[in-house]
């Protein structure tokens, strides 16, 4: 397993990441696959790279890319203030529960680190499992709505 950069030529990936990220709790049927052309699901993707903010790790497994962490500022869900890049994560399931998403994690926050960044934000579903693989690499529960909390991660001394 190897975590790089995303190269420009793999934006592309980020709408197949962001519908595999999309939680869907036990027993629901997935949405159709173009619920990411909505606004408030467009904006995760739309002209990445563009942004200070636009930061992507990739994890590749024998030559195919199996998950992905990206970061922007963007009025989102998990959006807290114009200086706190959100994250979006997602695996393929079949890598899930491996550790790959922690190591992503990890990449990502120390990359915004040394980038300047002071914290990172992200919202995810109550029912979610991740919820405690963020807590595990450093989120704290800073707010929440009924269906989901709103989390940050502080990427030096509060």
């Amino acid at each position: 397993m190897v975590i790089r950069e995303m190269r420009d030529n793999e934006k592309d990936l980020l709408q197949d990441f962001l519908y595999e990220a999309i939680f869907i709790p036990e027993g629901m049927e997935p949405p159709p696959k173009d619920i990411i052309e909505r606004p408030e699901l467009k904006l995760y993707y739309e002209d990445f790279g563009s942004g200070e903010a636009d930061h992507c790790f990739v994890a590749e497994d024998d030559g195919k890319v199996v998950g992905a962490v990206w970061t922007r500022i963007m009025e989102d869900y998990g959006h807290v203030d114009s200086q706190t890049p959100s994250f979006a994560i997602s695996l393929i399931k079949e890598y899930r529960g491996k550790g790959i998403g922690t190591e992503l994690m990890k990449k990502m926050l120390e990359h915004l680190k040394n980038q300047g960044f002071k914290k990172a934000s992200l919202a995810v579903q109550k029912s979610n499992y991740a919820v405690r693989m963020y807590e595990k690499v450093g989120f704290r529960k800073v707010d929440e709505n009924n269906e989901e909390y709103i989390m940050v991660c502080y990427l030096g001394k509060e």
